[in-house]
């Protein structure tokens, strides 16, 4: 497969996308120049709709659009080694959101070129005889990034250069943004009404669009919708306009439309189910499951079709590595060689295993995660299956034979024994933090009689918290070996689930819609939580656990759930995924929910939590559009200052 840089043009500037990788599903082959004659051969056509998967890439395994999506949220903060794309994210004074800030320009700065692949596929596609079911993919992705980016930055242009939602092959440098609704009822809805309508119950191959992923996207859109045709809490929107629908519908109608199609979606799944455990969901032997119906896909077989070096990641698209953000240095942790004096080794190291893998340090999850959100650590498989909270050594992978090292109170440890263990609750018996600089080298501390380092939620700061084991590195050619933890993930970025289906019906529910017998809000939350409750592996315990605690899960469900409710269970569902920042728009929550947090500083002799302040204005319910777009746009000064959403001026 010969490979050339993808130039697509945009509506508004010119553009480079370099599709360095394919699918091991889809056969990419990408091209030199889109132009019309590409788009009027049925090859030209197919390989355009076949690069609408790769894109996915450069989004979904960003670690700078990652830190957009979650930092500033409840369920994220800067941490130790970040530097602006991070704190600037934060809303808490460290830095601030400007034209210029990277990670908020990432949708923006991708999609448009992706659409007009998508425009060039559709409008061509009848002529060289294209199925409905495969210009259904193309409306799919183009609706996908419409929706992406009504919800980042308010209203945007359908017409790139050549007409709405025509295939635009000359670059211009003049635009006009549509206003939301028109972007919604344009663009979105039919779109995804056509994808729905016409996408096969099964994907024509393996992670492609179905019936149900569109179903899936177009519940969340009218959801979505109907929140801003509400507007709770009178949040603006750009361009101004009047919060009324065209077809001249109200929120309350969307919210139904919401429900409907969700339960039509659960209803009929085609292959798709929700998985037996959340372990099942997230174990990285189990990739690609039936729970997915989207992701970013990556292959540990080949870098040609993983889009990316199997050896190194550098920290850009289209690898994935986000995990890394989230990854603290807990390769600093150390044991010792003697069981009298302290004599430094190295016992947990640098692996590419899921409880482990390439530390960057760069957000951490603040403390209420740990005391509010995944409060229930028993009952609950959520938290087990979210976090790493047990590191284990192992020096035999490096090669080191020495069968027994000496840990806390010098008690012996071997390989794969706990050597830190991050506590689920504040012990009966104080830490002891008093020598853990020397002992640990991060900051933990002893409790009589155990051989572990330990650190309680109180303990929890910018430099050392649980990692994030569900999105873990996962490979199988590491060869009894400590594998390639530099190397970007070969796993593939979940986009879309199944169980997402439930939640945005039980939101729907909510929010007025009425509901089918058996489907009420709290029956449909109550199916994932009882899958919650469902245990076949501990992770902390690394052991097999078969544990049913589901009959306790719903009936700690209350009887009338909220919005409130809703936002802390997709928490606990999604933790870290990348969904947070949009649920808590949609909602107009994110003032609300992320108001504060508490947590350590970044040093290692910080054990005491500060609480810190986020100022989270109106205006930053939108992003700002990316200086570089309003730089390359020939319009007077007065047009390019109102084409810039309100408040980054």
């Amino acid at each position: 497969m010969k490979f050339k840089t993808i130039k697509s043009f945009l509506g508004t500037i010119l553009l480079t996308l370099s599709m360095v990788g394919c699918t091991t599903i889809l056969d990419e082959q990408p091209r030199s120049i889109y132009e019309p004659g590409f788009f009027k051969t049925e090859k030209g056509v197919m390989g355009g709709l076949t690069s609408m998967y790769a894109h996915l890439r450069w989004l979904y395994g960003d670690g700078y659009l990652y830190s957009a999506w979650e930092t500033g949220t409840d369920e994220a903060t800067w941490a130790q080694s970040a530097d602006g794309n991070f704190k600037d994210m934060d809303m808490s004074g460290v830095g601030s959101i400007s034209v210029t800030t990277h990670p908020t320009g990432i949708v923006w700065n991708t999609v448009f070129s992706n659409i007009n692949t998508a425009n060039g596929v559709i409008e061509n596609a009848s002529e060289v005889g294209l199925s409905p079911a495969l210009i259904a993919e193309a409306q799919f992705f183009r609706a996908f990034d419409y929706f992406l980016l009504v919800q980042t930055y308010g209203g945007v242009p359908l017409d790139l250069g050549s007409g709405e939602l025509k295939f635009n092959t000359s670059p211009v440098r003049v635009s006009v943004r549509n206003t939301v609704p028109e972007v919604y009822t344009k663009a979105i809805f039919p779109d995804l009404k056509a994808a729905a309508a016409n996408l096969p119950d099964a994907g024509r191959v393996t992670g492609s669009a179905t019936k149900t992923l569109a179903r899936l996207y177009l519940a969340k859109a009218y959801l979505t919708y109907g929140w801003w045709l509400e507007n709770p809490k009178n949040i603006p929107t750009y361009p101004e306009t009047a919060r009324t629908d065209p077809d001249g519908h109200n929120a309350q109608w969307y919210f139904q439309q919401a429900y409907d199609i969700a339960v039509q979606g659960i209803e009929n799944p085609g292959p798709f189910r929700l998985q037996p455990t959340f372990y099942d969901l997230h174990v990285g032997s189990n990739d690609r499951n039936n729970e997915m119906l989207l992701y970013a896909d990556h292959t540990e077989t080949s870098e040609l079709y993983n889009g990316g070096s199997l050896t190194y990641g550098g920290g850009g698209p289209p690898d994935n590595w986000v995990v890394w953000m989230m990854t603290w240095n807990y390769t600093n942790i150390r044991s010792s060689t003697s069981n009298t004096s302290w004599n430094a080794v190295s016992s947990v190291q640098r692996a590419a295993t899921q409880d482990k893998g390439r530390p960057w340090t760069r957000m951490a999850p603040p403390i209420e995660v740990f005391t509010n959100t995944f409060a229930d650590k028993t009952n609950d498989a959520r938290y087990d299956g979210t976090f790493v909270t047990v590191y284990r050594s192992n020096w035999d992978l490096a090669n080191d034979k020495t069968p027994t090292y000496y840990n806390a109170n010098f008690l012996p440890v071997q390989p794969g024994s706990p050597i830190l263990t991050f506590l689920n609750e504040e012990p009966a018996t104080a830490i002891d933090y008093s020598n853990a600089t020397y002992k640990s080298n991060v900051g933990a501390g002893v409790l009589p009689g155990r051989a572990d380092f330990v650190i309680s939620p109180k303990g929890i700061s910018r430099l050392r918290h649980p990692g994030l084991w569900k999105m873990g590195t996962y490979r199988t050619d590491n060869d009894g070996g400590l594998g390639q933890p530099n190397a970007g993930l070969t796993r593939p970025y979940y986009v879309a689930k199944f169980s997402e289906l439930y939640f945005i019906a039980a939101e729907a529910a909510v929010k007025g819609a009425t509901v089918k017998a058996g489907k009420s809000a709290r029956e449909l939350i109550n199916v994932i939580r009882a899958r919650a409750g469902k245990w076949r592996f501990s992770n902390a315990e690394n052991s097999a656990k078969t544990v049913d605690n589901s009959a306790s899960m719903t009936a700690a469900t209350p009887a009338n759930i909220d919005i409130n409710y809703i936002l802390a269970e997709r928490s606990r569902e999604y933790f870290a995924e990348g969904y947070r920042w949009f649920d808590l728009i949609r909602t107009q929550k994110w003032g609300e929910v992320a108001a504060k947090y508490t947590i350590g500083g970044p040093n290692l002799t910080d054990h005491t939590p500060q609480t810190f302040n986020r100022d989270i204005q109106p205006f930053h319910y939108l992003r700002p559009i990316p200086r570089g777009q309003i730089d390359g746009m020939e319009m007077t000064p007065e047009e390019k200052n109102a084409y810039q959403n309100p408040g980054y001026q």
